[in-house]
Order: structure tokens, then sequence, then C-alpha cells
């Protein structure tokens, strides 16, 4: 067994895939329109879906924006600097809630961007 993706639910989707593309830099894997449900399933990755886990961005069209509620953490994603990891999503014109550094009580540089929709992504940095 083994995770194939998450679905996280998003208001604009070409706002959400530039996002991901452009700014956190991964591949638009596959995008199919669902006219009959009024809804797009959009699935981007670092990696081919076969290999790697993968978002799976889901766009109900006549839905602009959702609540996020108190139940979702966030999605992780393993970087070599999260410093550096930092700047680029800012230079790309993300937002970065936290900036790079250690974990409170521990040592793991973690850094933390948010997405279009206010999903938050954290940037884990890869240990020596």
């Amino acid at each position: 067994m083994r995770i194939l993706h998450t679905m996280i639910r998003v208001g604009d989707l070409q706002r959400s895939l530039d996002f991901y593309t452009q700014v956190l830099g991964m591949k638009l894997l596959r995008k199919t329109d669902y006219p009959g449900g009024r809804f797009t399933n959009a699935f981007v990755g670092y990696d081919e879906e076969s290999k790697s886990a993968v978002l799976e961005l889901t766009h109900n069209w006549d839905t602009r924006a959702y609540d996020l509620g108190t139940g979702y953490g966030h999605v992780a994603i393993e970087v070599a600097d999260a410093y550096q990891a930092c700047e680029d999503v800012k230079r790309r014109g993300g937002r970065v809630t936290r900036e790079a550094g250690p974990m409170k009580h521990g040592t793991t540089v973690i850094a933390f961007v948010e997405d279009p929709d206010g999903y938050k992504i954290e940037l884990i940095q890869r240990r020596a």
C-alpha cells in the first residue's frame, strides 16, 4: 500500500495551478473536466503519480471559496534549504507565513507558506 494523493478544494483553479507550479515548482500531471458534475480535477506533484504522492486540486465550478475549518493541518514538502526556499517563494510572489528556522522545541529547520486559498504548506529542510 502507498499514499496516492491528497485532495484539497480550491476556489480558483488557475490561481492555484499558478501557485503550485510557478511558486512551488510542481508539475501539472493531468487535468480533467467533469461537465456533468460541474467540477475539474487537476493533479500536481514533483514526480509521476506512479512514483510519488501528489496533490489533487478539485475546483467545483460554482464555488469560489471554502472555509478551511480547524481540522486541516498542512502539506509538508522536503527542501534542500528552507531559508533559500522561502526567498524563492517570495521572489515568485508567494506568501511566507513563518520564516525558516528551527522548529520550537527541536532542531529541524522548517518554514510555512500559504497557498492562494489559505492552505498551509510546511517546508522541511532535508537533514544533512
